[in-house]
């Protein structure tokens, strides 16, 4: 089950809070979407003739793009892979960009038939400081109209831990979220990455950071909210109805393999890992010379190893003992060793020889899996 992302490192203007590449100027959109062109046909290969299950278009804001601009990327993906009759086809969009017309044309042009929602809260006070390029109203309106205009495999978006954000305001965001009756829920704390404008923000005294006490109390109201809501908890940051899990991004978790097209996009044949250059210049010249510009990882046996651990444990289906095992056996002791104190805590369950976090380790998810790194 083999996946294809493709960066569209363009939007409309810099939320304060994303570290993702991206330009807000579209001057070069042509040339940029030429490069990838090129760039899906000199990869035709790296997937070895496995059929592709999803196809995610991610950013950036690839929702920017016109339709026949979509369109032609998925027509080249078609004329170079064997695309599975029920993949799932998803795209970022931001709210401010599903007009009706725009989601007409998506769905009579193009094979899209999931859409990730970029809400991140319903007050325009939260969206304001996040710097977004919409409206809570906008937001609103575009679920509505893509459920009308009959995509109803939707994921939205929302955003915890902000200095604008009270637990009232946060449990109406997940109230107004699952009256809206969508399938998928994606939602992350606040973090102030380096490089972005909002740690300049909040190192120049504008602006607050997050609060942790808040922000983890929040997180607990995520996740009782969602599972009385019916959704299940299959991943830290996702909630889904029964069978509406991202296929895409649990690819991702489950270690299966993927290729990515664009700048500062990441591929996976299984052994090795590689990413394109964070450069969109960098990127269009060097294929417009036919070679590709990326960087080259082949993963040691003890990366192998910490990235089934980290991956894994974040999700339902969690770690198994057969494939800990599979690994050195130094490793494998390792895991047994450092594994048995946070079942003790119950922040970890053990269930016929599979480990998954309990609610309580959800919350220290990145710290249980770095004690079990080698």
């Amino acid at each position: 089950m083999a996946g294809i992302y493709v960066h569209i490192p363009f939007c409309k203007q810099a939320c304060n809070y994303c570290n993702f590449h991206f330009s807000t100027s579209l001057r070069k959109k042509d040339d940029l979407l030429l490069a990838l062109h090129k760039e899906f046909f000199l990869q035709k290969d790296y997937l070895q003739g496995e059929k592709i299950e999803t196809i995610y278009f991610g950013g950036g804001t690839p929702s920017i793009l016109d339709t026949a601009e979509i369109a032609n990327l998925l027509e080249k993906i078609y004329a170079l892979h064997e695309v599975s009759e029920n993949a799932e086809i998803t795209i970022e969009a931001n709210p401010d960009d599903l007009t009706e017309q725009k989601l007409k044309a998506l769905k009579n042009e193009t094979n899209i038939n999931r859409f990730s929602i970029g809400i991140q809260s319903f007050f325009d006070e939260d969206l304001t400081f996040m710097h977004r390029a919409h409206n809570a109203s906008e937001a609103e309106k575009c679920i509505k109209l893509a459920q009308d205009i009959g995509f109803q495999n939707l994921s939205i978006d929302l955003i915890y831990g902000t200095p604008t954000m009270n637990d009232e305001k946060w449990r109406y965001n997940l109230d107004k979220a699952v009256a809206y009756n969508v399938p998928h829920i994606s939602s992350y704390c606040l973090t102030v990455e380096p490089k972005t404008l909002l740690e300049k923000q909040v190192k120049r005294g504008l602006l607050k950071g997050v609060n942790e006490e808040q922000a983890a109390a929040q997180f607990e109201i995520l996740m009782q909210t969602l599972e009385n809501a019916g959704f299940e908890h299959y991943e830290i940051s996702n909630f889904s109805k029964p069978d509406a899990h991202a296929r895409h991004n649990s690819n991702y978790w489950l270690g299966q393999k993927y290729l990515g097209i664009g700048p500062s996009a990441h591929s996976y044949d299984g052994v090795s890992r590689q990413h394109n250059i964070a450069n969109n210049q960098q990127y269009m010249t060097t294929l417009n010379d036919g070679v590709l510009n990326f960087e080259k990882e082949n993963l040691s046996p003890a990366q192998r190893y910490n990235e089934y651990v980290l991956t894994t444990l974040r999700t339902k289906w969690g770690a198994h003992w057969s494939k800990i095992a599979a690994f050195d056996l130094e490793y494998s002791n390792h895991f047994k060793d450092n594994i048995f104190p946070f079942i003790e805590k119950k922040q970890v369950i053990e269930s016929n020889g599979v480990y998954t976090l309990s609610r309580e380790g959800r919350m220290l998810a990145d710290y249980i899996a770095v004690e079990l790194f080698i």
